[in-house]
Parts: C-alpha cells; structure tokens; sequence
C-alpha cells in the first residue's frame, strides 16, 4: 500500500502544527516559558506547515524536498539542545551557564544580572527520559521521512 502525496504532506505539516500548538501549551497553559533554543525549533515547524499548505495545491518534488529541509532542520537544533542539556557540549552563552574562573566579582554579578530567565542547558520536563528538545528531534525526523515519501510520491 502507497500513501498518497497529499496525505503524506497533511501528515508531516500537521505533525509540525501539532507539535507547535504543543509547544504553545507547554507555554500558555502548562507555565513553561521557552528558552532560546526551545525558541530556535519552532521556526523550521512554522514553515513546514506553510510549505506544506503551499504544496497541497502546488505539484512537484521541490517543496515536499523544502519541507524535508525545514524538519531536517528542527531535528538537528533539537539534538543540538539535547546535547546542551545533558552537558555534552555548551549551548549560546546568552542561555547557557559556564565557569567563573578568572571573572571579577563584578563581571560575575553582571552576567548573573544578564543572564535570561530560561536557561537552555535545563530540562524544564521529560518523558520516557528524553526531553521536550529530544522527542521534537525524533518526532521531527520522521516528518522529514513523511517529507521524502511525499516528494517520491506520484502527483
């Protein structure tokens, strides 16, 4: 059995769409504001769903491949942030601790004043052991998997 195109776009941006609007009620609803990288991995979501739109009514291979591109792209910043949060490398200074060695008590107190609220080398919630950042990675993968079977797929 072969899916067909539109179903297979439909599935990948409404998987984006659902994962967004989750994000939102993590947000919104659940109280759990955002970090920078949080941030970062709802763009690539935001314009998988417009490719996605877009591609219902446009034919061709070009923007399923667009849309395999945008959840290729959250999936990486989603390992990235996983990565952050379980301390294998740093994440962007403006959200992510590091040692004071070396740094004046002043200097310290002004990175501690403009550090942001939200901190990206956190994880805020998980499940099954993967964070928010790790199951958006997963999830985001197989969207881009969706993506390429709908860009092999017949019009």
């Amino acid at each position: 059995m072969t899916l067909n195109r539109h179903l297979l776009i439909v599935l990948a941006a409404g998987g984006s769409a659902a994962l967004l609007l989750g994000a939102f009620a993590f947000q919104h609803l659940g109280g759990m504001a955002p970090c920078k990288l949080c941030l970062w991995q709802r763009w690539p979501h935001a314009a998988a769903i417009v490719i996605g739109v877009l591609a219902l009514a446009v034919p061709g291979r070009g923007l399923p491949l667009l849309g395999m591109l945008a959840a290729l792209t959250t999936a990486g910043i989603g390992l990235y942030h996983t990565g952050v949060e379980r301390g294998f490398w740093e994440g962007p200074s403006s959200c992510t601790s590091s040692a004071a060695g070396g740094m004046s008590a002043e200097d310290l107190f002004e990175q501690i004043m403009a550090a942001p609220l939200v901190r990206c080398d956190e994880v805020p919630w998980e499940m099954l052991g993967l964070s928010m950042a790790s199951w958006n990675a997963v999830a985001a993968l197989g969207f881009a998997l969706l993506w390429a079977m709908a860009a092999r797929a017949r019009v």
